[in-house]
């Protein structure tokens, strides 16, 4: 039972390193903005970010430094994807 448990933990610390190595705000973006793929990942990954964020100033949401509505959409379409889109109201009992 403890060795189930210690796997989870890890499991947990090992996809939270994992969502947050390419979190926004960081410095491989200035020489370069963001584009679409990485407003995909960042909307994708926007919970655990906004989560560190509230314990962490040097982390943000949202990369400042992007290219513009292309970054925009594929946050937006990250988000939505992330958190499930329109699908679930769509999914009544009749």
């Amino acid at each position: 039972m403890k060795s189930s448990r210690i796997k989870f933990v890890l499991f947990l610390l090992f996809a939270a390193l994992f969502f947050t190595s390419c979190a926004p705000g960081g410095q491989e973006f200035v020489d370069q903005p963001a584009g679409f793929f990485m407003g995909l990942w960042h909307g994708f990954i926007s919970f655990f970010t906004f989560i560190i964020s509230l314990f962490n100033e040097n982390v943000g949401v949202y990369e400042v430094n992007n290219n513009g509505g292309w970054y925009n959409f594929g946050f937006i379409l990250g988000i939505s994807i992330f958190y499930g889109g329109g699908s679930k109201g769509t999914c009544g009992r009749r």
